[in-house]
């Protein structure tokens, strides 16, 4: 074979990546899934033999090994809010490193980040993303935060490369590390607005009269406060407080939030939704809110957007990144001014042209398909072809 042809062949070749660090795909909550469920589809398309290793304890066993031409590695999980993330990921690594291989292991977030010094021993080229700065969620308790700062640490000093969705997150890994990040936010796909009611109809809800909270039941996110927020809003009675979400992990704040649902009128809990179910819940809400402590960067909130919904949201900096009109963020934990925010917004109509403009805003800003290239880009940095 000549020189020319060999080469060709070296040229051509495909990029490998595999990514770790997350629960699973589709249809499994959590911001850093929704991310990869959006990405490795296009990862596919732009030419990467992509394969993602999942959690044996969440990935749904009938969406098999392959899905939208990406490979799927199912490998044991325990189901533990302390152990589970730091021994799949160091079971995740060695799999990585000693049978599959890739050209480019992408770590998800800063705990699975504590083993990146061995994937780099085991000759791996490795990018970290980070979603946020997972030690400042109230869920963690002191030891787990010390574990998360290592992986922090091990990640940003040993990565070959590094991503972040927001510019606050790439201004404190400068701040912090001194090291430059590829800002690579979140996205959304703009979707098609469903015209059945069937979920609604399930949960007792009317169109547009329900304000509306997609997240998981973890503590940052502060139900709570919207639960409390909803009561002092002193709404008609048909208008309703829908919590669409629940805790991978059910503890003493899951149980607060469900009594508290519980003892008020007019909220309920769905649980986690996906698909037309959950879809038929965004399209239909008049409002949405989100009251959280800590974010990355909201995908939810972007999904609301995507659908055309007024959003409310906290001043926490991931929020205000967003860049929504002042009047749409509140005093973060100030459940009477939410109680206002929710009075009036719930008092104006929702037009079609509004929310029309509202899903154009949010796709030209936010959109999948160059997120993907961004990440791609990032690869082919780290191996030398830009």
């Amino acid at each position: 074979m000549s020189y020319i042809a060999v080469w060709g062949l070296i040229v051509s070749k495909q990029l490998s990546v595999m990514w770790m660090g997350l629960r699973g795909f589709p249809r499994i909550q959590g911001g850093v899934e929704i991310h990869a469920e959006n990405i490795c589809p296009i990862l596919v398309e732009l030419g990467c033999d992509v394969h993602v290793i999942t959690r044996s304890t969440y990935q749904h066993k009938d969406v098999g090994e392959s899905w939208r031409g990406l490979h799927f590695h199912n490998l044991w999980s325990p189901r533990s809010k302390t152990l589970e993330a730091m021994l799949h990921s160091l079971v995740a690594v060695l799999y990585a490193g000693l049978i599959n291989r890739p050209d480019i292991l992408h770590i998800q977030s800063m705990g699975p980040a504590f083993w990146t010094p061995l994937a780099r021993l085991l000759g791996l080229k490795v990018v970290m993303s980070t979603h946020g700065i997972d030690y400042e969620r109230d869920s963690w308790g002191r030891l787990a935060k010390i574990v998360l700062q290592a992986g922090e640490f091990f990640g940003m000093r040993c990565s070959n490369a590094s991503i972040v969705i927001s510019k606050r997150l790439q201004q404190h890994n400068f701040d912090k590390h001194h090291a430059q990040s590829a800002l690579v936010p979140n996205g959304v796909t703009l979707p098609e607005l469903p015209s059945s009611i069937d979920s609604l109809q399930q949960f007792g809800l009317q169109p547009e009269k329900y304000v509306l909270l997609v997240s998981r039941l973890v503590a940052e996110k502060r139900h709570l406060d919207l639960i409390e927020a909803f009561r002092l809003a002193h709404l008609p009675d048909e208008w309703k407080l829908v919590i669409v979400g629940a805790s991978d992990h059910p503890n003493a704040y899951t149980h607060s939030v469900l009594e508290a649902i519980e003892k008020t009128p007019n909220v309920l809990c769905t649980g986690f939704q996906s698909g037309l179910s959950l879809s038929e819940l965004f399209a239909h809400a008049h409002l949405f809110v989100l009251p959280s402590s800590h974010e990355g960067m909201p995908i939810a909130m972007l999904e609301a957007l995507s659908y055309g919904l007024p959003v409310i949201a906290s001043d926490i900096s991931a929020n205000v990144e967003i860049d929504l009109p002042e009047e749409q963020y509140f005093p973060m934990g100030d459940a009477v001014a939410l109680a206002e925010k929710i009075r009036d917004f719930v008092g104006r109509p929702l037009s079609l042209e509004d929310r029309e403009a509202r899903r154009a805003w949010v796709a030209q800003r936010y959109d999948w398909n160059d997120i993907a290239q961004r990440t791609l880009d990032v690869y082919q940095g780290v191996m030398g072809k830009r």
